[in-house]
């Protein structure tokens, strides 16, 4: 993905009305960041070329469903999975991502 998409998930983030928590996996390092729920400088922190994906945990169906709908306008490459969104930076040749 490119940087626009990730500024665009990164603001829409921090419009959304309740505290949503991330993390992030570096393509490079293998690196899975903790969980952390700063939309404003936190997920800025660095650069986004290295971000092979980003989780996005929510706690129910209502939160997940406005997440999803927000994701969906965006029109990112994901997953959803039991407790969170993946949304991918990168993916292996040959493996097929649909959009959420």
């Amino acid at each position: 993905m490119n940087d626009t998409k990730w500024d665009e998930i990164r603001t829409a983030m921090i419009e959304f009305p309740k505290q949503v928590f991330w993390r992030t996996k570096d393509i490079e390092t293998g690196y899975i960041s903790y969980w952390d729920g700063d939309w404003y400088y936190h997920f800025r922190t660095g650069e986004y070329n290295t971000v092979e994906w980003l989780e996005i945990k929510f706690e129910n169906a209502k939160i997940k469903e406005e997440l999803v709908n927000i994701l969906r306008e965006i029109h990112v490459p994901g997953e959803l999975l039991e407790n969170r969104i993946r949304i991918y930076g990168y993916v292996k040749p040959g493996t097929f991502i649909d959009y959420i």
